[in-house]
């Protein structure tokens, strides 16, 4: 069975420039715009900004 497009795998990137990414899903349908987060960085050791790449 194929994957939903409606869900798709997305990479969540840090924005502190140390390399380190998430990922996760998300639903097109209610985020259609890039997502944006505040997670855990575990190489700087603090919360930071985590941008989805593509």
């Amino acid at each position: 069975m194929a994957r939903n497009e409606l869900r798709p795998l997305i990479r969540l990137r840090s924005t502190a420039g140390t390399g380190h990414a998430y990922v996760t899903r998300k639903n097109r349908r209610n985020d259609p715009e890039r997502l944006t987060l505040r997670k855990y960085d575990p190489v700087v050791r603090r919360h930071v900004l985590y941008r989805e790449d593509r």
